[in-house]
Order: structure tokens, then C-alpha cells, then sequence
């Protein structure tokens, strides 16, 4: 448009490039070029942008009461302006870390447009934190302001803060919603560099505890142009995206792809998760594009999915790989396929089944425009048809992160010889296709053969009685190590002898004899509090225990 700032103008060409080519996979990868940004505030340079004079909606929440509200580009543009002048008043500056913990309600993206212009950093925070997670993150991350609607988990949280609530006004609390009586014209303080911190986001911590990932205005706004074409967003899609705000694919899924596609950000919010329900409303509200983690859908297969008399035509899986049992089961309803992806915190999305691209069954698809993906052998550091995931520093992508903000050795360690490293294994095929393997941390070795978790997990998920599954090495005298898996049973199914005989059988049945799982245990998983299943917790488990079931338990398994 002949009227929008440079900055604007070069992303919006980026952003359509991309919406032209969403079906050809090939011509966006060979056209597509990261814009070279200099000064760029997402929120200023797109969000208000895109927000003048549109009264279509910008986000959409449905309460567990049923009750919904629905706000437009326009009105989110005017609350965020007069929250930054609020938020000003009492103190927040350019450069202030402010820790933003709360649930899906229309504050929560208020407060981060809010936070952008003024040209902070944001903290993002799930409310699950206890006093201990809270006081790590504002003594690490040197917080000045927090905004909550849950005062009272601060009350043992020391520091010098500033303490905003949402909600009901507390005494000694700035009350957030004094913000209406701001003035409604906001002017920033100076100009944004596309290179400012912007967001910093502590890890779930999967096997160490959370590293802190320093993103700029640059890195996750606008690298999220990537999420977008991954996920096949275009203007008026009405997009709901499965994901608890504090974490990272929060902001990818629920911010930044949707409104860099002009989409509208669906919300149900709920305290527990309840299948039909989300159903209901996928049919109700005419929902056009879904994501949701894998355990989400696991939950909806056993569900009536064809109780959705329009489904989605765009729906796609992120988190940890799906297993095919759940792709083939929806496509099966809803005549659509889930169309997997892989991505970081560090990193928007980097490989993906996009629209464009026939799908392989069990592959995560290729890389996607943007984003020079490599495999190297983990030993040699050369490229491999079975490796780690890895992306060419010499051609940076501009989706990946600054670095673990304060940790030097960290950093260095991750972004060493010329690749950044993901941790994550891969193979590739003759079409460049990709699919994983698992953690570098979680592949081991049983009688010298390489065990992906995840090959066998998949396996083991087809069979009826299993809801979830996480498989580690258990010491063997003979094999050195064979799979164990710990199984969290499905409905209706009993944790006996017979059930364990069951699953054995049907993972003899289904796998290689030397991926064959030997060994089983009904246990809950233990989890981060995002939610992925910590494997370095099994494997520290003792083995051998009365609730432990073997194949040598059971004759007819023997052999």
C-alpha cells in the first residue's frame, strides 16, 4: 500500500510472496527471501497497520460459561494504545523486562501489543508456575513489572517490581483496567530496531532446568512468516490453535502467524480439557483452520469426530511428531490430513508438510522457505542421510533465536562450527523429505542397534488400550540395553497381566525383532509443565519392580 512506512511495505511484500506460492512448496522455497529490516516494531509497523479502519475480527474467546466476547482489529489497536500510555505512567520503559502471566482473556494480547510498542521485553509466563518457577524467572530475568491476574502466587516472590494487576483491584497492585481512562493517542518514546530483545522465554526443560531464549523484534514477528505458510493461513481464516499461554507455541499459533495472515484468533478457554466440548465449537463457530498438539488429538480420536459438519481444511500437529494411527483416523472424518511440523522455541517452524507438498506418512516434510536445514552425523559433524537436525549459520534464517540470554557457554555450544543444533534426530529421504527420529538425548542403543522412542511409541499407540507411551533403554546382561515402555492406559482398559500380554504381542507383531519392546510398565508420565514427557525421569527408574511385566514373563512371547 502506497501509504504504509518502509518496514511495512518490505514485510507485506515477504508476507505475500508467501501467501502466492502456499500451494508451490518449490517456487516459494527458490522466490522467498527474509526482508532486511533495519527498524521494525511488529506492533506499530504491522498490527496497527493492518488494524486502521478494520472492524473484522481480531480475536475471538469463548468462555467455559458459554459466554463469548469478540474484539476487532481496530478495537485491539485502540486498548493497546491505551494501555502502553497506562503502563507508562507507572513506569514501564523501553528495555524493561515485564513478566506477563495470564490466561486466555483479551488483557493477555492487549498487554504484548501494549508491551511492543512501548518497546519492552515480555516474559511470558504460564499460570501452572509455583513460588519457586516464579522466583527463577524475575531474579533471572531481572523483571521490573509483573502483570497477573493472580496476585497472590507473588505474595512470597521478593523484588523491587511493579505490580499490575488484572482482575479485581488489590491494594498495593496498579489496577490494569485504569488503562481505559488513558489517553487514546500512544506515540513511542523513539524508533524500534529489528534486532531489540523483544520476547525472552524460559524452556520447559525437558532434562535441565528452563534456559532463558532471547528473541528479537525481528526473530519471532516477523520470523513467524514461516508458522504462517506451514500452517496455510490466509486473510479471513478463523484459526484455533490448541496451546496454554506462557508458552512458546502460544505466541506462534495464537499471535503472531494468525495476524500476520490477517487472520482471526479463535480461543475456548477452559480449566480442563474436555473433547466434545472443543468439538462443538469447531462446528459452531465455523472454525477454518486447527492446530493442537499430538496429545490433544490422541483425546479427539476418541472422541465422535463426525459429530463436525464442516470440519477445518487446514489442520496441522506440533509439539512432538503425530503418530500415524491419529492422521490416518482423521482423515478418515474429516476427508482432511493432519500435516505435521517441527519447530522450537529457539526457531519458528523449520520443517513442515505445508500445504503445498504431498504428505509421506510419518514425515515431517521438508524445510520450509527460508530455512537451510542440514543433517550432520553427530560423530564426524559431516552431512548424513540420518543425523542432527541442524541449520547453516552462513545462511542464517532469520526465525532463530539470538542465544540463551546470559549464557555465553551455552550459546556457543548450540551455534558451534558454523551450524546452530536442535538436539533432534533426523533422516532424510531422496525427495528431501524429513522425519524424525528422536532427541539426541533419548535414541539408544539395544544389542548395537540404534532405538528411536519414538518409531516404537508410534507402534505401540495403535494398539486400543493405549493412550500414551514413552519408551527408554532398560540394562539388559545380554543386549545391554532393551525398550521399556512406560504405558498410561486408555479408558475402560485394566493395568493386569493381560493387558500388558496384549500390548507385547501387538509390538512383537508390529515391529523389528530388535526394536521389539521387552518390557512394560502402567505408569503415569512424569511431564514438564508444558506438557512433553520427560524421559530422562523413566530412564533414571529402577527397573525390575512387581509392576513391571516382561516378555519372558508370558510363554507364548518367548523366541
Amino acid at each position: 500500500m502506497a501509504d504504509e512506512p518502509d518496514a511495512t511495505a518490505v514485510f507485506r511484500a515477504a508476507r505475500d510472496l508467501l501467501l502466492a506460492t502456499s500451494d508451490d512448496h518449490d517456487a516459494a522455497c527458490a522466490a522467498f527471501e527474509w526482508p532486511l529490516l533495519e527498524r521494525f516494531n511488529w506492533a506499530l509497523d504491522w498490527f496497527d497497520v493492518i488494524a486502521r479502519d478494520n472492524d473484522r475480527t481480531a480475536l475471538w474467546i469463548v468462555a467455559e460459561d458459554g459466554t463469548e466476547g469478540r474484539w476487532s482489529f481496530a478495537e485491539l489497536a485502540r486498548r493497546s494504545d491505551r494501555l502502553a500510555n497506562h503502563l507508562r505512567a507507572h513506569g514501564v520503559r523501553r528495555g524493561d523486562r515485564v513478566l506477563l502471566m495470564l490466561g486466555n482473556r483479551v488483557e493477555l494480547w492487549e498487554t504484548l501489543l501494549a508491551a511492543l510498542k512501548l518497546g519492552a521485553v515480555v516474559i511470558p509466563a504460564t499460570t501452572l508456575l509455583g513460588t519457586a518457577d516464579l522466583v527463577d524467572r524475575v531474579t533471572r530475568g531481572r523483571v521490573r513489572h509483573v502483570v497477573t491476574s493472580e496476585p497472590a502466587k507473588f505474595a512470597d516472590v521478593p523484588g523491587g517490581y511493579t505490580r499490575i494487576v488484572v482482575g479485581d483491584p488489590v491494594p498495593g497492585w496498579v489496577d490494569h483496567a485504569a488503562a481505559a481512562d488513558a489517553p487514546d493517542l500512544f506515540v513511542p518514546d523513539g524508533e524500534t530496531r529489528a534486532d531489540d530483545t523483544v520476547l525472552l522465554y524460559f524452556t520447559s526443560g525437558t532434562t535441565a532446568r528452563p534456559k532463558l531464549v532471547e528473541h528479537t523484534h525481528a526473530s519471532y514477528p516477523v520470523g513467524h512468516l514461516s508458522t504462517m505458510y506451514w500452517i496455510g493461513l490466509e486473510p479471513g481464516d478463523v484459526h484455533l490453535n490448541v496451546s496454554s499461554p506462557g508458552w512458546a507455541k502460544h505466541a506462534w499459533s495464537n499471535v503472531f502467524a494468525p495476524w500476520n495472515a490477517e487472520a482471526t484468533v479463535f480461543v475456548v478457554d477452559y480449566a480442563r480439557f474436555d473433547a466434545e466440548r472443543l468439538l462443538a465449537e469447531i462446528d459452531r463457530c465455523g472454525i477454518t483452520s486447527f492446530c493442537a498438539p499430538p496429545t490433544v488429538w490422541r483425546m479427539l480420536i476418541q472422541a465422535d469426530l463426525g459429530t463436525v459438519r464442516t470440519p477445518p481444511r487446514k489442520v496441522v500437529g506440533a509439539g512432538e511428531p503425530l503418530n500415524p494411527e491419529v492422521i490416518e483416523r482423521v482423515g478418515r472424518a474429516w476427508g482432511v490430513t493432519i500435516r505435521d511440523g517441527f519447530g522450537q522455541t529457539e526457531t519458528t517452524v523449520q520443517i513442515a508438510n505445508t500445504p503445498g507438498l504431498p504428505v509421506k506418512p510419518g514425515s515431517m516434510g521438508r524445510p520450509v522457505p527460508g530455512y537451510p536445514v542440514v543433517l550432520l552425523d553427530p560423530v564426524t559433524g559431516e552431512p548424513a542421510r540420518e543425523g542432527e537436525i541442524c541449520l547453516d549459520l552462513s545462511r542464517r534464517p532469520l526465525g532463530l533465536m539470538v542465544g540463551y540470554h546470559g549464557d555465553e557457554e551455552r550459546t556457543a555450544e548450540v551455534m558451534r562450527a558454523g551450524h546452530y543444533h536442535t538436539g533432534d534426530v533426523g533422516s532424510v529421504d531422496d525427495d528431501g523429505y524429513i522425519t524424525y527420529v528422536g532427541r539426541t538425548d533419548d535414541v539408544f542403543k539395544a544389542s548395537d542397534y540404534r532405538i528411536s522412542p519414538f518409531e516404537l511409541e508410534s507402534v505401540l499407540l495403535e494398539h486400543e488400550a493405549v493412550a500414551e507411551a514413552a519408551v527408554v533403554p532398560a540394562p539388559d546382561p545380554v543386549r545391554s540395553a532393551v525398550p521399556k515402555a512406560f504405558v498410561v492406559l486408555a479408558r475402560g482398559f485394566a493395568a493386569d497381566a493381560g493387558t500388558a500380554f496384549a500390548i507385547l504381542r501387538h509390538a512383537r507383531e508390529h515391529l523389528a525383532p530388535y526394536q521389539r519392546v521387552r518390557r512394560l510398565e502402567f505408569a503415569e508420565l512424569p511431564k514438564t509443565v508444558s506438557g512433553k514427557i520427560r524421559r530422562v525421569d523413566l530412564r533414571g527408574r529402577p527397573t525390575g519392580g512387581p509392576g513391571e511385566f516382561r516378555e519372558e514373563d508370558f510363554p507364548d512371547l518367548r523366541g
